[in-house]
């Protein structure tokens, strides 16, 4: 009973850090797509096209780099914490953050799709094609 008290709170950790990729891995996806778009129509609205590009690239690339290194830690904290558990990993073992990414990218592209298909006002297929 004290092993499972003392277990209780690493699980309870390792639980929201797996939460927290989850989440920050969906920022990945589409959050910093959005805010980059969102920021280059406000850069091409007060100067020109080639400085909105160069600042959603620039800005873009950053946010990834700061992100991809956030849950780079975020890992390597979960990894720990799962040693201090007692469970060691093989070498060549799947993280919970390569499961988090894919799980994340899968639900990014039907949310795109459900975006595109429903809600956006495309049509996969023309409606009203004139010859």
């Amino acid at each position: 009973m004290e092993r499972a008290r003392r277990l209780l709170p690493a699980f309870e950790s390792a639980a929201l850090l797996v939460a927290i990729m989850f989440m920050g891995s969906l920022v990945l996806w589409v959050g910093v797509p959005v805010v980059w778009l969102w920021v280059g129509s406000q850069v091409q609205g007060s100067s020109s096209l080639a400085a909105a590009i160069g600042a959603m690239m620039i800005g873009m690339l950053l946010t990834i780099a700061a992100l991809v290194s956030l849950l780079g830690w975020l890992n390597r904290k979960h990894v720990e914490l799962q040693e201090a558990r007692g469970f060691h990993l093989p070498p060549n073992a799947t993280t919970a953050l390569e499961h988090v990414m894919v799980a994340s990218a899968v639900v990014a592209v039907i949310g795109f799709f459900v975006w595109f298909f429903g809600f956006s006002g495309s049509s996969p297929i023309p409606l009203n094609v004139s010859y």
